[in-house]
């Protein structure tokens, strides 16, 4: 990662150390607790449509119950999809030997996912989405992938999330999404989107994904702001003396920075033109590893940033209402 000074020089800074009116409490116990279970081997990495993926499934039902979230029309949590893979992109993901050079007779494959969505009613007819991805990589070459940081932590964050506006209410509905089939290109949130029906409502998309570790300096990146400026006095208003949240990975034409517009879930918002802040780190060590395990997060600096994020939420809760 970049020193320190280097972002001093390259980007607008805004000191982390989350205050606000009030302080935010949450439990970091049970966050931390959460994290440790969703990235436990016993999921086996959380594989698109493999048995882990269907423990996590429900894990996430288990904790948006207990937090007492609205189910939607079907008064399930649950949101069933289906993908086929085909030719080439089937080859490549389940790969058979020999394979015609027209991918003719590589088999179709149909996997069905999930994702989980729950509601907290808000004032106005409004709703701010708050997403994040729970499934990962499964198990290579006998080594579990349990993606610890990508995206135990991101996951865990909705439940903290949740529990703290469920006691604090916003003008905004919001909606908690956990996504599936991030890994093979957003399946999971396209789909929701998709059949999303209040579509013209949804003001914002706050999208979590890899949240719980930095290498180095303690930086949470909020990604958006070049495509969506107007957004920016909610994050600026947010300081924090443990971590320092920057702006950036949003613009194509900086070659310092990759471009994180279609990194993650939150494009599918983008490509509907609906905006979109997504929070997450740099590329770690760990990342897309299989030491990418609860023991090499950092603690501090995650329940830091899950208390940054809910000072951004009810930030914008107040900022759109405008």
């Amino acid at each position: 990662m970049k020193s320190f000074f280097y972002f001093i020089a390259s980007f607008l800074i805004f000191a982390g150390g989350c205050t606000s009116s009030e302080p935010i409490d949450i439990d970091s116990e049970n966050l931390l607790k959460t994290v440790q279970i969703i990235s436990h081997d016993s999921l086996e990495g959380r594989a698109f449509s493999a048995l882990g993926n269907i423990k996590a499934q429900k894990i996430i039902n288990r904790n948006f119950t207990k937090i007492g979230l609205q189910t939607g029309k079907n008064r399930r949590y649950f949101q069933e999809f289906s993908y086929s893979f085909k030719g080439e992109k089937r080859q490549e993901i389940f790969p058979i030997k020999k394979p015609k050079e027209n991918f003719s007779n590589v088999p179709d494959t149909t996997l069905t996912g999930r994702n989980i969505v729950g509601t907290l009613k808000g004032k106005i007819n409004k709703s701010i989405i708050i997403t994040a991805h729970f499934d990962h990589l499964g198990i290579k070459n006998g080594n579990i992938y349990n993606g610890a940081d990508d995206n135990a932590s991101g996951v865990a964050a909705l439940f903290t999330i949740a529990e703290y506006f469920k006691k604090n209410p916003t003008n905004h509905d919001l909606i908690f999404a956990a996504f599936d089939a991030k890994e093979f290109g957003s399946l999971g949130a396209e789909y929701f989107l998709k059949n999303y029906e209040d579509k013209e409502n949804i003001v914002l998309n706050i999208n979590l994904d890899m949240i719980a570790h930095s290498d180095y300096d303690p930086i949470l990146f909020a990604c958006g702001l070049h495509h969506h400026p107007n957004l920016r006095k909610p994050l600026e208003r947010i300081k924090s003396d443990e971590v320092t949240l920057l702006f950036g990975h949003d613009d194509p034409l900086n070659r310092d920075q990759t471009d994180w517009t279609f990194s993650s879930d939150h494009k599918v918002f983008h490509k509907e033109n609906i905006p979109f802040i997504y929070f997450g780190v740099e590329s770690h060590k760990d990342y897309h590893r299989h030491t990418d395990n609860y023991e090499t997060i950092n603690p501090e600096f995650y329940i830091e940033t899950v208390k940054i994020i809910i000072q951004a939420i009810k930030n914008f809760d107040e900022f759109l209402l405008d």
